[in-house]
């Protein structure tokens, strides 16, 4: 069964080109021109990945992003036509998945479309064992983290996949191109921010103090290392 994309864009001719392209590789693809209408989408179909314009006639698509992450774990990737970083690392801040910036290169879009839904929809294979640290533990086969007092912790479909990056390369300084590469298959700009974000989000959710992390340590000028014991 192929994955269902849903293209939200005002822009007619843009959602026709990627529909175009992206149904021609063997995806269902849904349209919607603003956020009226892809909620009316997601009322009636179900949806694995979400093509997100940032500036829509009726909303802001960071805002959207933000309140689609608080309601699912629906693939989100933002299209932007802003070349900032500070929108991109918005954008990650609030919960999406990845970002490409306009005019879209449709090649590239394909493979961050294949990585974005792979992360998703791991196949049986290629899951790991049960892993824990500090009596977290982490379920890979359920895309589970449980905190010491057996509480379950949320964790976007993004922030699960670098938590299994550090888990599985504990006590190693890994570098940003490293983390971004072993996520996204590509390496970090200049004034790239992504991993930082991300990171961040992360620590948030299992760092006693984020401020002051213990688990997720910076390593100036190299990365980050995974500072505990990892059981397996």
């Amino acid at each position: 069964m192929s994955e269902n994309l849903l293209v939200v864009d005002d822009d007619e001719d843009i959602r026709e080109l990627l529909h175009t392209y992206l149904s021609g590789v063997g995806y269902t693809v849904l349209e919607a021109a603003d956020a009226k209408a892809l909620r009316a989408v997601l009322a009636s179909h179900p949806v694995d990945l979400i093509l997100l314009d940032q500036r829509l006639p009726d909303a802001d698509g960071l805002v959207l992003a933000r309140e689609l992450r608080a309601d699912s774990d629906v693939g989100i990737i933002i299209i932007t036509g802003f070349g900032q970083p500070v929108d991109r690392i918005l954008g990650l801040e609030l919960g999406a998945d990845d970002y490409v910036a306009k005019p879209v290169d449709l090649r590239e879009l394909l493979a961050r479309i294949r990585s974005v839904l792979r992360r998703r929809s791991p196949r049986p294979a290629d899951t790991p064992e049960a892993l824990s640290f500090e009596g977290w533990n982490i379920d890979p086969s359920a895309r589970r983290l449980t905190a010491p007092g057996g509480a379950l912790v949320e964790l976007t479909s993004g922030e699960f996949d670098l938590l299994m990056v550090f888990a599985r390369q504990p006590n190693r300084v890994l570098s940003r191109d490293a983390i971004m590469n072993a996520l996204h298959h590509r390496e970090t700009g200049p004034y790239d921010r992504a991993i930082d974000v991300q990171v961040g989000r992360l620590r948030r959710k299992i760092e006693p103090d984020p401020a002051r992390p213990v688990l997720i340590k910076s390593v100036r000028g190299a990365g980050y290392l995974f500072a505990p014991k990892v059981r397996h």
